[in-house]
């Protein structure tokens, strides 16, 4: 189905920096929607049930995939994500440009799905680098940031499969190449017609 809206899809490896940048877009942009996503793993910090993820459990994760009523979902990093079907396709149907910060095997679902989703990979500048980022989140164990480096070798090699890469090397600069992906999707043919629809009429262009 086409849908008025746009589906803006952002993935990285851990501490590539891609929920600092997904936030710091939202907050510059008022016209991008979270997607807020199920998870059965645990809250992390400040986090809270029904802001940064629905918190559920095993058995009601389960329930929901027998109900379809996730676009995608996947495991990550042994615990399990997925993106509400009704919240994407009713904010979507409402004109309403959505983004989701899924790994990439959401987002290579969420593309079968949605042929104009827009994907986006964030990459870090080097390893060295995401490594000393994994350490200063100050979230996790050693073992648990070596399975996470052992996991990105595996996801940076999803991102040829994706429409945009991003080097985060310089954040205000990975955050300006982000708005600008926004922004070129906007202007698309179909886009404009649609926000600007009495443009397209007053020119009798539809």
């Amino acid at each position: 189905m086409d849908f008025p809206g746009n589906l803006f899809v952002v993935s990285a490896p851990s501490g590539a920096g891609k929920s600092s940048l997904v936030r710091a877009l939202r907050e510059a942009d008022g016209r991008i929607v979270p997607s807020v996503s199920h998870t059965t793993r645990a809250p992390r910090g400040q986090e809270t049930h029904g802001r940064e993820y629905f918190f559920v459990d095993d058995a009601e994760f389960s329930a929901l995939v027998e109900q379809d009523a996730f676009v995608e979902w996947a495991h990550v990093h042994g615990k399990r994500y997925g993106t509400s079907r009704q919240n994407v396709e009713s904010l979507l149907q409402a004109g309403q440009d959505v983004l989701l910060e899924i790994d990439w095997q959401g987002a290579l679902q969420i593309k079968r799905r949605f042929a104009q989703a827009v994907l986006t990979f964030v990459l870090p500048p080097s390893w060295g680098e995401l490594r000393a980022r994994l350490q200063r989140r100050g979230e996790d164990a050693p073992e648990v940031i070596e399975m996470r480096l052992e996991n990105a070798r595996a996801e940076l090699a999803q991102a040829k499969n994706f429409d945009f890469v991003i080097i985060n090397a310089v954040f205000s600069s990975a955050l300006k190449d982000l708005q600008s992906i926004v922004h070129a999707q906007r202007m698309r043919y179909r886009c404009q017609q649609y926000i600007h629809a009495e443009v397209f009429r007053a020119l009798n262009m539809g």
